[in-house]
């Protein structure tokens, strides 16, 4: 029974995406630490792990989603900073650590709600 709670497409995508921010905040901080390295190339999420999870979700597919997994692969859009081949911009990691951020923020709210429920099921209060 409550292994069928935790089972739902919603809270599994949900856990899914806050598995992909953590990464994502890796991705993050990794290119900070690389900034100043010369033929660096930025990193982040692969894209194909969103549309995947999407898809998934989409369709309801409990199954399909547990079985993603989030990982790196090299920035194919990054284009060089400078001369020296890095094609980490200070500013758009930044930018994209604040927007991973809110991310983290709403998954994470979307997880304590399912919990807060499956709580209340079972004590009857908050």
């Amino acid at each position: 029974m409550i292994e069928a709670l935790f089972n739902q497409p919603n809270y599994l995508a949900a856990k899914k995406s806050l598995d992909a921010v953590a990464l994502r905040q890796e991705a993050i901080n990794h290119n900070l630490n690389n900034l100043e390295t010369p033929g660096y190339q930025r990193v982040d999420l692969a894209p194909d792990f969103e549309k995947e999870l999407s898809r998934a979700a989409s369709a309801n597919d409990s199954r399909e989603i547990a079985s993603l997994k989030p990982t790196l692969a090299v920035d194919a859009t990054a284009r060089p900073a400078s001369k020296d081949g890095n094609t980490v911009h200070l500013e758009d990691e930044l930018m994209k650590m604040n927007q991973n951020a809110m991310t983290h923020s709403l998954e994470t709210q979307l997880v304590t709600g399912a919990l807060a429920k499956l709580r209340l099921a079972i004590t009857g209060h908050n």
